[in-house]
């Protein structure tokens, strides 16, 4: 027995699937398949009279109802897990997701409507208005002011700046990057070595600024030895170490 059918539009084939399992009052996670598939070929009967040109997309959602109606006839597959595989598993996942976005729609369409009942007005404040300002009246804004008042005023003013100010962290300079460059190091250590012929290792770092350039200078020493410009000789642990030049 046929069900009676009063033709609708639908905006696809998920669309018109959700309006069956909403008739017929079912669970969409327990599809019944069979029942369904009958009522949606009526249906798609009934839209090819009406028209051709938008069937393309309600058949091959009835070629997928078929064939899930007959892989339920089949016995059922079981995955890699060792678990049974539903096949309207993947048709159920399509419409929960096309539900939620039909929802969607629905609340931005809401939306839409609210916004146009809200007015929007530019201002026409007359240039007149919008550059008047009122008038300051010192004899009023000075009553009562006295020099003792305002000696006040001004010692709170300069304590409330004193007291923004950090006492440690005021007193901090600046912090400057040194630049040393280690090819001048090198050309320093070699003429220093070069002019005494032979030089304590003490004696050469006495010379040195600052740490960096003790750094530096010890840099410049192991690059002159790599190169063979200089010699480091040490006699006994603990010993001077003295450099010469090659």
């Amino acid at each position: 027995m046929g069900i009676p059918v009063k033709l609708e539009a639908f905006e696809g084939p998920l669309d018109l699937l959700l309006h069956l399992i909403d008739k017929n009052k079912v669970s969409i996670y327990d599809i019944p398949i069979v029942e369904i598939t009958r009522q949606y070929l009526e249906y798609i009967q009934e839209m090819e009279r009406q028209d051709l040109g938008v069937m393309s997309e309600f058949l091959v959602m009835a070629a997928t109802l078929i064939d899930i109606k007959s892989r339920m006839l089949l016995p059922k597959e079981v995955n890699e897990e060792g678990e049974e595989e539903d096949p309207r598993q993947e048709l159920v996942e399509q419409l929960l997701q096309y539900k939620l976005f039909k929802y969607m729609s629905y609340e931005l369409r809401d939306r839409q409507e609210d916004a146009q009942l809200f007015l929007y007005k530019p201002p026409t404040v007359p240039d007149e208005v919008e550059e008047y300002r009122e008038p300051i009246h010192l004899e009023e804004l000075l009553s009562g002011v006295t020099l003792a008042k305002l000696n006040a005023i001004f010692k709170a003013v300069m304590k409330r700046q004193e007291n923004r100010i950090d006492p440690i962290r005021s007193t901090f300079g600046n912090l400057e990057k040194e630049e040393v460059s280690l090819d001048d190091k090198m050309e320093f250590v070699e003429q220093y070595v070069l002019t005494r012929k032979s030089c304590r290792f003490r004696d050469l770092l006495v010379l040195q600024t600052s740490k960096i350039h003790v750094i530096v200078a010890f840099l410049a020493i192991l690059e002159l030895m790599k190169v063979g410009k200089i010699n480091i000789m040490q006699q006994d642990i603990f010993d001077d170490i003295y450099i010469t030049a090659n």
